[in-house]
């Protein structure tokens, strides 16, 4: 009995030493009769992980910036008809103003569904050991788990230890405290063990009908972004991306930012400057470009930062055929993007000819419409 009140002693000192008083709380004690757990299986596939903590540099106010512009909020995607219970579609007659707020309302609604998941460093274990028995070593062939049920902390608050077989008192592993934190307050959609979706044969599978953003939103609820899975996963998905180049499965979603910044950082964003041209989206290779050097600190003119951060209202609609100005601006930014491929590009050739084919596109669209203004006599 003694040893029992030692024992809830020992965890309510290590609580005050977390600033959290347990006594007077309630403890729930389990016994654990298996001490497995599945981890994501990689079978020899390489991935790309950060080889130091991302989140100050995704965290910049300027590079939230850049990775919203990148994702392109487009409406008519952020609302499009999912697999769930209400998908009804609602008509209204409204007036101009009405039209105008109701607008305005939506893209209010559609950025904060297109929020980033944040991209931290990846967590690591910190099992520290509280004590050592060594009079209830062979007491029981199982591990004994303490856990502070208290309402109102904070998962990552919670006092979790456990007692091994041979007396030793630790503070339980992530992957323990997880499950015992799902089985007393289960998160909605969340499994206490890892889903079979994610195992490599299905996973893969997955990737290859395309399903990126479905594998990324499941990810999302199942894991939390320092653990070791949820960066696996992620990676494989944006490489498999990148190397399907299909970008657009991902454009204008919630993972299109992070799967951007995830590029830059690797510097592999050949093939999503060339999507990006061949899309007539140059002002988002500006910005990419910007957020390049942004992470790596290479050279780049003041005025093209300045561009690239200047706000821009989100292009609703299907845009009209550009003015003079604005494909005289365009080469503007090819100039920039072609010094960006002279000096930094791995697939230059592609880039360049890609460059190439958008100059003397725009160089013709820039004849015909002076042509047609010299016809109704503009100067």
């Amino acid at each position: 009995m003694w040893k029992m009140l030692h024992e809830l002693r020992l965890i309510g000192g290590l609580a005050r030493r977390r600033g959290t008083a347990l006594h007077n709380t309630p403890l729930a004690m389990c016994r654990l009769f298996s001490s497995s757990t599945t981890t994501a299986q990689t079978d020899g596939e390489s991935f790309l992980i950060y080889d130091k903590d991302p989140a100050p540099a995704f965290m910049r106010d300027d590079v939230q910036q850049l990775l919203k512009s990148i994702t392109r909020l487009e409406l008519e995607k952020v609302f499009r008809k999912r697999s769930v219970k209400d998908n009804t579609v609602e008509y209204r007659f409204m007036t101009d103003e009405q039209l105008r707020q109701e607008l305005l309302q939506s893209i209010g609604k559609a950025q904060k569904m297109l929020q980033m998941p944040p991209v931290v460093q990846e967590q690591k274990d910190n099992c520290r050991v509280i004590s050592k028995d060594g009079a209830l070593k062979a007491l029981s062939t199982s591990k004994f788990v303490f856990t502070d049920i208290t309402y109102g902390l904070k998962n990552s608050q919670r006092s979790i230890v456990v007692r091994h077989p041979d007396g030793t008192l630790q503070e339980a592993p992530y992957e323990m405290r997880k499950r015992l934190n799902q089985i007393y307050f289960p998160l909605t959609g969340r499994s206490i063990h890892e889903p079979p979706m994610f195992e490599h044969a299905h996973l893969l599978r997955l990737l290859e009908e395309g399903k990126y953003e479905f594998v990324l939103d499941r990810a999302c609820v199942q894991f939390e972004p320092y653990e070791k899975d949820y960066h696996q996963i992620t990676a494989k998905v944006y490489q498999h991306v990148n190397e399907s180049r299909s970008f657009d499965a991902l454009r204008s979603t919630r993972h299109f930012g992070p799967f951007a910044f995830f590029l830059a950082w690797h510097k592999l964003i050949d093939d999503l400057l060339l999507d990006m041209i061949k899309q007539d989206y140059l002002r988002n290779g500006i910005e990419l470009i910007v957020l390049y050097s942004t992470l790596h600190g290479t050279a780049l003119d003041g005025s093209v930062k300045q561009v690239a951060l200047e706000p821009q209202m989100p292009n609703l609609f299907d845009a009209p055929e550009k003015s003079i100005e604005e494909l005289k601006q365009d080469e503007q930014f090819l100039s920039i993007i072609e010094q960006f491929v002279n000096e930094h590009a791995t697939k230059k050739v592609q880039l360049s000819l890609a460059v190439q084919a958008y100059r003397e596109m725009a160089s013709e669209k820039i004849r015909l419409a002076q042509g047609i203004r010299r016809m109704h006599g503009e100067s």
